[in-house]
């Protein structure tokens, strides 16, 4: 019998996840139209390429990586209204991606015990842009660079508070926050959200009015994939000058560095509202030698011309030294790819491509920081950059339009206060485990080392232990949200809104 139940246990994953395709495939059937070209199973030649797709962390498809039992790409709000219905029908557990941006893949692959299927949203791609009424509506697959074009398409002096990757997926990228280089002039892309469409639980698909504020809420910045499926967002368009001005400045540790990065800390979340000045890190090689050094590159988008732009610089940031030849005027949606890090021979129309510019295998990590780092904690961040492969960093800065925001204003809490985020990543190539532990070991030490110059009390960031960690305040609030609209937990993942325990189980476990 031991014999009969060790065979039943091999079998049973091949049984499950036959039943598990064909009951949903079967279902769906029932309801949905062209079904053939839109239900892939392992089976099928393109499913891998259809998982691949807008997977940005290649550490997320590795062949040890969990695959779905099946993707749906839903052509239509019918379409996903029938899979949600269906799998709640035969407990199925699901996945949603728009883009694929999520660093740790929740949005195709899944640490959680079920199988899954995935619904890829990415053929829902539609842009509808109303000049006059000031607003434009996306549908959930569509790419913040699609998104942008398409705004710019009809007028040169609006544009939308967005990302600064141009493969995101509009859905997943608002419900998360969505800060970018505009957001110290006008907040988040989640601030200027104005309606959403959304399939819930039970298949019906909702608005803003039929939702209720506090669900509007909690899907601007509440993240994905725990109240509903997004459909399509309506966002503010908001004005910007027909001429903006950009810059790219290196300084390398040998130029003075530290110095000058010490002097952004204390300026860069009070300069000028329309100027956004991040600071890129990397280690690159020094010319004639086998040694390394850490390059800064101050990446920048003023909204004005350039000589406004250097008055400014000279008045709040002279250390950085601008120069006249530095600055380079273009439009705005030419600015997108220039903060992007794209050639400048690259079209605009690139954007329509909807792809990253390139993907990797990575860790990522971040923090909020509020009190500057000093120059010695500086230059062990550089000793330890320095004992990396290919080490990356970024630093994005606050205030403006963020300090002026309420921290309860959406679930997304980090405003006043926060000087800037940083964002670590370590990134390699190859599929072998051991590399992977290496360089997500040396990553974790980072982060460890930096606990003493970030947040505390809670240390804020995207993070495992993450609720209050990252909502602070707001957490409580989107639990409670979370158990009223999706009591079920039928919209859940690895760091997915938890519901509160039902009263009766929580007097059982008292008992």
């Amino acid at each position: 019998s031991i014999v009969l139940l060790v065979l039943l246990a091999i079998l049973f994953p091949f049984c499950s996840s036959d039943q598990i395709q064909d009951s949903f495939y079967q279902c769906l059937s029932q309801s949905t139209t062209h079904l053939p070209n839109i239900f892939y199973t392992p089976n099928n030649p393109s499913f891998t390429t259809i998982l691949n797709s807008t997977a940005l962390n290649l550490r997320c498809i590795a062949p040890y990586a969990a695959k779905p039992e099946a993707i749906f790409t839903p052509l239509n709000e019918i379409h996903i209204q029938n899979a949600v219905i269906c799998a709640k029908k035969l407990g199925i557990h699901l996945r949603y991606r728009s883009g694929g941006h999520d660093y740790e893949g929740i949005s195709y692959t899944s640490a959680m015990d079920p199988p899954y299927v995935v619904i890829d949203l990415s053929k829902l791609r539609g842009v509808s842009v109303d000049i006059a009424d000031g607003s434009v509506w996306v549908e959930a697959g569509a790419t913040v660079g699609e998104l942008y074009y398409r705004v710019a398409e009809k007028s040169k002096t609006h544009g939308v508070p967005a990302g600064l990757c141009t493969s995101l997926g509009v859905g997943g990228h608002i419900t998360g926050g969505a800060y970018g280089a505009m957001m110290r002039k006008y907040g988040l892309g989640a601030d200027n959200a104005l309606d959403v469409k959304l399939v819930d639980a039970n298949g019906r698909i909702v608005d803003r009015k039929a939702m209720g504020e506090d669900v509007f809420w909690a899907l601007r910045g509440g993240g994905g994939g725990s109240f509903g499926v997004i459909v399509s967002w309506k966002l503010k368009l908001v004005p910007v000058p027909e001429t903006v001005t950009v810059f790219n400045v290196g300084r390398t540790l040998e130029q003075g560095a530290t110095k000058i990065l010490y002097k952004w800390q204390q300026v860069a979340d009070k300069l000028d509202d329309d100027l956004f000045i991040r600071v890129i890190f990397q280690t690159t090689n020094i010319p004639n030698t086998n040694q390394r050094t850490i390059t800064t590159t101050y990446n920048a988008l003023f909204l004005g011309r350039a000589n406004k732009l250097q008055d400014i610089m000279k008045q709040s940031f002279p250390e950085l030294g601008l120069k006249k030849e530095d600055c380079i005027e273009m439009s705005w949606l030419e600015s997108v790819l220039f903060i992007a890090g794209y050639p400048r021979s690259v079209p605009t129309s690139v954007l329509l491509a909807g792809k990253p510019t390139f993907v990797n295998y990575f860790k990522a990590k971040s923090d909020f920081v509020k009190e500057p780092i000093p120059e010695k904690g500086l230059e062990e961040i550089w000793q330890r950059f320095l004992n990396e492969d290919s080490p990356f960093m970024i630093w994005n800065p606050y205030g403006g339009m963020m300090s002026r925001i309420p921290e309860s204003s959406i679930p997304f809490p980090h405003r006043n206060g926060t000087l800037f985020m940083i964002q670590y990543i370590t990134s390699w190539m190859g599929t072998d485990k051991d590399l992977m532990n290496k360089h997500v070991d040396w990553i974790r030490k980072l982060y460890n080392y930096m606990a003493q110059y970030v947040s505390m009390f809670p240390r804020e960031a995207y993070a495992s232990s993450w609720g209050t960690r990252y909502f602070k305040e707001n957490f409580n609030r989107l639990v409670k949200i979370k158990t009223e609209f999706d009591p079920d937990n039928f919209f859940k993942h690895e760091q997915s809104i938890p519901v509160l325990p039902l009263k009766s189980e929580l007097q059982h476990s008292e008992l």
